[in-house]
């Protein structure tokens, strides 16, 4: 039987980076933004998510989650990086979208480390 961590679309981890990165892009709807803050958001957030369904679908890709974790610091660091810091409503969504992005990539390494592990045992 096939246990949750190696079995594709099962991982919690993975299935909160898309809920997280969807919500990233959406967030432009209901926060004040400038056109760089809500395209920084918005490709952020798009690559968010799709690197999770990428590590749904492929559990062991470790580096999916590696990359995860990037993509959630640099959405952390937008609002200082593209200038959008006076904007609180778009700032507070980078800084809790992207801090939550890494912690779940953070959780989601161990994960994708021991699929990793059983699925080269397959080979």
């Amino acid at each position: 039987m096939t246990e949750p961590a190696t079995a594709a679309w099962r991982r919690p981890h993975d299935w909160a980076e898309v809920v997280l990165g969807v919500v990233a892009v959406l967030s432009f709807l209901w926060v004040d933004t400038t056109t760089k803050a809500m395209w920084a958001m918005i490709v952020l957030g798009a690559l968010i998510a799709l690197d999770g369904f990428l590590s749904l679908a492929r559990p062991g890709l470790v580096y999916g989650e590696g990359l995860q974790i990037v993509l959630g610091a640099l959405l952390f660091i937008s609002p200082w990086v593209m200038g959008y810091t006076n904007l609180s409503g778009a700032s507070w969504s980078s800084w809790i979208l992207g801090g939550l992005t890494v912690i779940a990539g953070a959780a989601a390494l161990p994960v994708a480390n021991a699929a990793h592990g059983r699925m080269a045992g397959q080979h």
